[in-house]
């Protein structure tokens, strides 16, 4: 337990220092870096639905970011192949900023501008995947998903949330720890792990999203925005006025300007649900 415990810490101090890996397998970052680990040296990584995050990248991906927390979408979700099976590891992800910028979003050009220097960074935070430690062959036998990961601008969150500046870039990044069961391990940090960082997965953290291609790619893309939604989420929705006043798909004729008398759970059945209905269970998702 101790073992592991300095090992982290070590791995933390390095990963403050900005250490990364851009590509899809451990690379050779210099002379530090020239001695990994053959549990490690070999792990290759698979970024999860890597067409969709593409999609919104050209878009300009953006991220709510609450004071509760919200969960990321897309996911991040990615493969992992080249494990030693046998050999324990820790998963975990962290948030880098990708510049010292903070930014705006101009609507007359749909286009984000620099607004001046960054705010001061956030706390720096790591997520550690909840099956951790595990050995190779239970991470590589399926996907591995951080879909507990929250998001969130309160800089006195005691959740465990990512804590992020809202109109800042961000990079995630990934990291592999080989959990080295070998006294002193802690002395030999460095070798135990590997970091993968993913372009296409950067993203603006914002309270509300601004470009309205982004809004409408996440409706059309998260299952949660369309049809996750109880009955009491929808009672709630209709007494905000968020819900029109719809017919229901019904053959038989209504009287015009009022809704049906059917039961409540029948129209809850046959309601089409607008676009604006739509943002709101995104927020809810």
């Amino acid at each position: 337990m101790y073992v592991e415990f300095y090992c982290l810490l070590s791995l933390g101090l390095l990963l403050s220092q900005n250490c990364e890996f851009s590509l899809p397998g451990c690379t050779d970052g210099g002379p530090l870096f020239s001695s990994k680990a053959p549990q490690v040296c070999g792990v290759r990584v698979q970024l999860e639905m890597q067409a969709l995050w593409r999609q919104f990248d050209q878009l300009g991906t953006e991220m709510i970011v609450t004071k509760s927390g919200r969960r990321m979408f897309p996911t991040f979700q990615v493969k992992i192949s080249g494990m030693d099976p046998s050999a324990e590891y820790v998963l975990l992800m962290d948030f880098i900023p990708v510049d010292d910028k903070r930014y705006r979003y101009t609507f007359h050009s749909s286009s984000w501008l620099v607004a001046g220097r960054a705010d001061v960074a956030a706390p720096s935070r790591m997520h550690f995947h909840p099956d951790s430690p595990a050995p190779g062959s239970q991470w590589m036998k399926q996907t591995v998903s951080f879909d507990s990961l929250k998001l969130t601008n309160n800089l006195l969150d005691d959740n465990g949330h990512m804590i992020l500046n809202s109109m800042h870039r961000y990079q995630p990044r990934f990291h592999v720890v080989y959990v080295d069961p070998t006294p002193n391990s802690h002395l030999n940090a460095y070798r135990n792990f590997c970091s993968f960082s993913f372009p296409e997965t950067r993203f603006m953290a914002v309270t509300a999203y601004q470009n309205h291609r982004i809004t409408q790619l996440k409706i059309a893309s998260n299952p949660f925005a369309k049809v996750s939604v109880s009955p009491i989420q929808l009672l709630s929705l209709i007494s905000s006025r968020i819900l029109t006043c719809r017919e229901p798909l019904s053959t038989k004729p209504k009287e015009q300007g009022t809704c049906s008398n059917s039961s409540t759970s029948e129209r809850f059945a046959s309601y089409n649900i607008s676009n604006q209905c739509r943002i709101e269970l995104l927020k809810v998702a």
